[in-house]
């Protein structure tokens, strides 16, 4: 049995393409109100627009999740303008994989003030608000990488691995506020993610990969609906799932 989502006010980071965008429209148009962030708000606008036009309600403000400002000022409109935040979907992530030796440190960097530090701005915007209501579903955002180590992947995996602490952290810390929270990991899915690999052998072997094994992003907003719609007193706290194809 699931419940409606339908009026679930539901902040998404990374909302401007691949499973941002698939979970904002799979959500909108089941009844539920979005509110997307990310740096491009060209992209944002126009996903906003479609929603509207299909009779859903959205809107976006233009957010970078490596400064905590912005990420505050996301949730804070959110719930400035609706009254209330049901859900953080703690979407926005980079993957750029490179062996160590490599020694790509301003990737490494990247890596870890998005998928890491962008995770706990989000925790630290929606918490309070939660906290207050005595409602609220966090859902942050790991991957298969969140439960192996790779090569070429050693970075990527361990901010992964960390965003399934962090997420164990909180489900244990938030109890007497009534909160849910959900660690969603998935394998390989059509997305930009690959794109943002530099270095040419791991950009050769993830995009080979991804070509015969990914699958679309819907499966993950199909996921993520799923989480949001049990009923009140069923916490899901962990989906790991992949393509069917994919042996790792």
């Amino acid at each position: 049995m699931t419940q409606d989502i339908k009026g679930k006010v539901v902040v998404i980071t990374g909302g401007s393409s691949g499973l941002g965008e698939a979970t904002a429209r799979h959500l909108a148009a089941h009844g539920a109100t979005v509110v997307l962030g990310a740096r491009r708000m060209d992209r944002l606008q126009t996903i906003v627009d479609e929603i509207q036009a299909s009779g859903g309600t959205a809107m976006a403000k233009k957010t970078d999740v490596t400064r905590q400002a912005d990420v505050q000022a996301l949730v804070d409109t959110a719930v400035s303008t609706y009254g209330k935040i049901d859900v953080l979907l703690n979407n926005a992530g980079l993957m750029q994989q490179s062996p160590l030796e490599k020694l790509k440190v301003d990737e490494w960097d990247n890596m870890i003030d998005i998928n890491i530090k962008g995770t706990l701005y989000g925790i630290a915007a929606a918490l309070p608000y939660m906290k207050s209501q005595k409602f609220g579903h966090l859902i942050n955002v790991s991957s298969v990488a969140g439960h192996k180590v790779t090569p070429a992947g050693t970075v990527y995996c361990a901010t992964k691995h960390a965003v399934r602490a962090i997420s164990e952290g909180f489900r244990q810390e938030v109890k007497d506020y009534n909160l849910r929270s959900t660690i969603i990991s998935p394998g390989a899915i059509d997305t930009e993610l690959p794109s943002h690999i530099t270095d040419p052998e791991s950009s050769e072997a993830i995009g080979g990969f991804y070509a015969s094994a990914a699958i679309p992003a819907d499966s993950f907003a199909r996921t993520v609906f799923f989480a949001m719609s049990q009923p009140e007193d069923v916490d899901i706290n962990e989906i790991l799932y992949r393509p069917t194809a994919q042996p790792l």
